[in-house]
């Protein structure tokens, strides 16, 4: 099967979010031009680069997430995981601007240290960002798609020392992160395995 724009019958919704899949969840944090913080995933987010190390989400229409990251140039990324499943679903309520899904959905507000942004004080991990880019998307013609992108250079890395093993690693497992599929379905890391890269690449890489 293959198709263009007219998808075929058999496919009763867009498998594009699945085929795309999983990706992390941005659950990504702001604070509007009155103060009030604001709180909402994105499932259209992704590490973009390392050193610097940077993110990016998108967001479907210019809602506040993205207006406020635009305005205020810093945001923060909570890591979203299987046991704060209900509040990071709560969280993408549609609310009123003057109401902050923090508390909507019962989590605590942590006050970010190098930017005026807050976390999810009960993830096991977040990022404090500086805006670097806040566009509205084209399509392939050159025509506006409202759709908004914004990438942020990490600035302060947030860890909860119980989530860092006897190596000194990150411990996905333990932090049990989620990730969007497609439809409404979602999947939760509790494996993890190592692969090696092909003989001699990281000395290319070192090179």
């Amino acid at each position: 099967m293959h198709y263009s724009d007219n998808r075929p019958a058999i496919l009763k919704y867009d498998p594009f979010k699945a085929i795309i899949s999983p990706r992390p969840i941005g659950w990504i944090g702001s604070v509007n031009s009155d103060g009030v913080a604001n709180l909402a995933p994105y499932s259209f987010f992704a590490a973009l680069s390392s050193r610097p190390n940077m993110i990016v989400f998108s967001s479907d229409g210019a809602k506040h997430s993205y207006v406020n990251a635009k305005t205020k140039r810093e945001f923060t990324f909570s890591l979203a995981t299987e046991e704060l499943k209900h509040a990071m679903n709560m969280s993408s309520a549609n609310l009123p601007e003057s109401e902050s899904e923090f508390e909507a959905a019962g989590l605590t507000a942590a006050p970010g240290i190098s930017v005026g942004v807050p976390f999810v004080a009960e993830s096991p991990a977040a990022l404090e960002c500086v805006v670097v880019s806040a566009e509205e998307i084209t399509d392939r013609y050159g025509v506006l798609t409202n759709r908004y992108f914004v990438i942020g250079e990490v600035v302060r890395t947030h860890i909860r020392d119980e989530y860092i093993n006897a190596e000194g690693r990150f411990d996905l497992t333990k932090a049990r992160p989620i990730a969007r599929l497609g439809y409404r379905d979602y999947a939760t890391v509790k494996d993890v395995w190592e692969l090696d890269r092909p003989e001699g690449f990281s000395d290319i890489l070192k090179a």
